[in-house]
């Protein structure tokens, strides 16, 4: 693809990887579209999110310089955000892109390339902001390990790649659209979701069955807490995974205006790795275990620390 002017170390991103990014129409039974992005993956597949396809019964796709195609959907994950579309005959231009090879370091400068508002191709510039955040999931569930970004996304961005200065996904953009904070659901979880979904049409998310906060200020002086560290357990739903070996709340206090829990567990540790916060925690679980493993799980509990196992369980289907 060539472009006219002297360019920058963008243009040389956006013509590398422009032709393996796709724009998405997909329908339902009213006269307008929903629209989003897409990027090729090897074996003929396309990675955009759940909310995407979820908006309409029939999909469209489009390449850079080609008309519209009718593709079909091969799987959907609604905790993750993502969905595959299979595809045939695709451009002989359009190269399937890569993923990162590791997390990226905050302030590592990435791209955004996708069809805000309909505008095809549009591309955006900024720095990862942040990682390991938690994005608002589906069910009152949340998808760990998201990436925070500065670059301009804004609706229509949605299912497009999130990618370094080398052209390699550092995530899928999940959302965005103002105060130059957009998030992406980072290339480690997509990873381990989309094999699944190509292979089976769906994926299984661990499930430990339990209603987490970060331990706050006022959490650790209801619950005579040295520091405000860890992840408080909340409530343990009966005949889940934790149920009889984790304890909940069993009673409130009120500090500083704020009714709080007392009595919960404080989770210390996941086998070996530490959870000072929620996230750490929802990480963990989301990038190294899966149902059916069991966990060591260390808490502080009664004013000491003991370690239990809890088998983990499989996420419940959507509701």
């Amino acid at each position: 693809m060539d472009h006219e002017g002297e360019g920058s170390v963008y243009t040389e991103v956006y013509d590398n990887v422009a032709d393996g990014v796709v724009s998405i129409e997909v329908y339902d039974d009213t006269t307008r579209p929903s629209s989003g992005s897409g990027f090729l993956i090897d074996g003929n597949y396309i990675v955009t999110n759940e909310h995407v396809v979820d908006a309409g019964d029939t999909v469209y796709v489009r390449y850079v310089g080609t008309d519209w195609r009718e593709v079909s959907v091969a799987g959907t994950d609604v905790y993750s955000d993502l969905a595959v579309i299979d595809v045939e005959n695709t451009p002989d231009a359009s190269d399937p892109l890569t993923w990162v090879n590791s997390r990226p370091a905050i302030g590592t400068r990435v791209v955004a390339i996708g069809n805000p508002f309909g505008l095809s191709g549009s591309v955006s510039e900024g720095i990862v902001s942040g990682v390991d955040r938690t994005l608002r999931g589906a069910n009152n569930f949340s998808i760990a390990a998201g990436i925070q970004t500065d670059a301009a996304v804004n609706p229509g961005n949605s299912g497009g790649p999130l990618v370094d200065l080398d052209g390699n996904v550092v995530g899928v953009i999940n959302s965005g659209g103002g105060d130059n904070v957009g998030f992406a659901i980072s290339a480690q979880l997509a990873q381990r979701v989309i094999p699944a979904l190509i292979e089976d049409g769906s994926y299984d998310h661990p499930y430990m069955g339990v209603g987490l906060s970060n331990v706050s200020p006022v959490i650790a002086e209801a619950n005579d807490l040295e520091q405000a560290s860890g992840v408080y357990i909340n409530s343990v739903r009966s005949d889940g995974p934790s149920d009889g070996v984790l304890e909940g709340s069993t009673g409130t206090a009120r500090v500083d205006g704020v009714e709080v829990g007392t009595g919960g567990d404080v989770v210390r540790r996941l086998d070996d790795t530490p959870t000072p916060t929620r996230q750490d925690l929802a990480a963990y679980l989301a990038l190294e275990t899966s149902p059916g493993d069991t966990l060591s799980v260390t808490v502080q509990r009664d004013g000491g620390r003991q370690t239990v196992e809890i088998t983990l369980g499989t996420r419940p289907e959507p509701r």
